[in-house]
């Protein structure tokens, strides 16, 4: 996904004692208006029938450190004020991490995001961090993970260990929201395979390396699912209801990316245990650049993906991309206001169901961004899990202000 970038930071230190105090600290972030539009009314009971949904996103940043920048302290939390959906109404802490440069090691702790993954419409093995689903379709937001990292890096590769004492619940649009399936999801009431809930510990492992013009990484995770099946029960009125259930997992996965002149190769995949019979998936394909083809330095690069999932859809969570192929082109300007543009479509090759989205980001000046993002659905069936967002076509734009 494209991701706005910052015109400038504020930054600040202390001046008085400055030869005396190795002491940075710095302050940051941006405030942001989202606006969807949503062209198509409502299809469930319970939405608001609103085709504007407007609302504003907050997100500073602090940092401090000191011992010459091998000690610091990241912050960076997160709040969304929503105009129609209550539970888009939120607010997280993305990062409250301590972290520690030691010569050949590392130690982070607190709450972190860490990002696994090299395909661009899908990423299977990304795992650590749990999905903030009321945020947007595309699974790209994550929700703040406590954990212990200690890194230590070699000449033939670099060892990352995990350990997660809690678990974060994935968020889910509310009743009245958009993007929502048909029976609302009842978040209040999860349930989980293990007896300590969301206090039983997680544990991953993951080695990464490069050999050659090759990015290897191989990681295993061990804990509650980020990903939850969906338990059908009445509410206290007999209204059906989902309940989401998170399965204790085993998951081995593998992610490599080659880089040859033009050719970019990338490939991820999983074999996973816990929810039903054991299943493997996988996302591969190629991105191909045209370097310096637009304007004095803009550069093309098509994308061709496949998608493969072979869990059993009624015993482990639905998967979207089970047998699916993605196209897409990158346009990059590589111009002052860094403009950006992605887009690309997915197609089922059983029902031939199209999902299209498209992605523009540009820098206004020193200070302002603004991103626009399309997505549409077409030839959706009753088999399809997005079949309940049919009518959830929209735009969203947003602007933001970088301080």
């Amino acid at each position: 996904m494209i991701s706005a970038v910052s015109a400038s930071q504020a930054h600040a230190q202390e001046q008085a004692g400055e030869e005396e105090s190795d002491i940075y600290w710095e302050y940051s972030g941006s405030a942001s208006l989202d606006l969807r539009v949503f062209p198509d009314s409502a299809l469930h009971s319970g939405q608001r029938d609103q085709h504007l949904n407007p609302s504003i996103v907050f997100e500073p940043e602090f940092l401090v450190e000191w011992n010459d920048g091998d000690d610091r302290i990241d912050f960076k939390p997160f709040l969304r004020l929503d105009a129609q959906d209550d539970e888009r109404r939120h607010g997280d802490i993305r990062e409250l991490k301590y972290q520690h440069i030691g010569d050949s090691w590392d130690l982070k702790v607190g709450a972190d995001k860490v990002f696994w993954g090299v395909t661009e419409s899908r990423h299977l093995v990304d795992i650590i961090n749990q999905t903030d689903g009321v945020e947007d379709v595309d699974g790209e937001d994550k929700l703040g993970q406590p954990m212990v990292n200690l890194g230590i890096q070699n000449s033939w590769g670099d060892i990352n260990l995990f350990a997660m004492p809690y678990f974060r619940e994935r968020t889910f649009p509310g009743r009245k929201g958009r993007l929502r399936s048909a029976l609302p999801v009842d978040t209040d009431n999860a349930e989980y395979e293990s007896d300590l809930e969301e206090f039983h510990p997680d544990f991953a492992l993951r080695y990464s390396t490069v050999l050659g013009d090759w990015d290897l990484g191989l990681a295993h995770f061990y804990g509650t699912s980020r990903e939850p099946r969906f338990v059908v029960k009445p509410d206290g009125n007999g209204q059906p209801r989902l309940i989401p259930f998170y399965d204790i997992i085993n998951q081995s996965s593998i992610d490599v990316q080659a880089t040859f002149d033009e050719w970019l190769w990338k490939g991820e995949g999983i074999y996973r245990r816990g929810q039903g019979d054991d299943f493997i998936a996988f996302s591969g394909g190629v991105e191909y650049t045209f370097f310096g083809i637009i304007g004095d330095a803009g550069d093309l690069g098509l994308l061709a993906e496949y998608h493969y999932d072979g869990r059993d859809q009624d015993e482990a969570p639905g998967a979207v991309l089970d047998d699916d192929i993605f196209v897409g082109a990158r346009i990059t300007l590589n111009d002052v206001e860094d403009t950006d543009f992605l887009a690309g479509v997915i197609v089922d090759r059983l029902s031939h169901a199209r999902s299209f989205s498209i992605e523009a980001d540009r820098r206004l000046n020193d200070r302002w961004t603004i991103e626009a993002e399309l997505r549409i659905t077409d030839g959706l069936t009753e088999k399809e899990l997005q079949y309940d967002v049919r009518r959830d076509d929209h735009l969203q734009v947003r602007l933001s202000y970088y301080f």
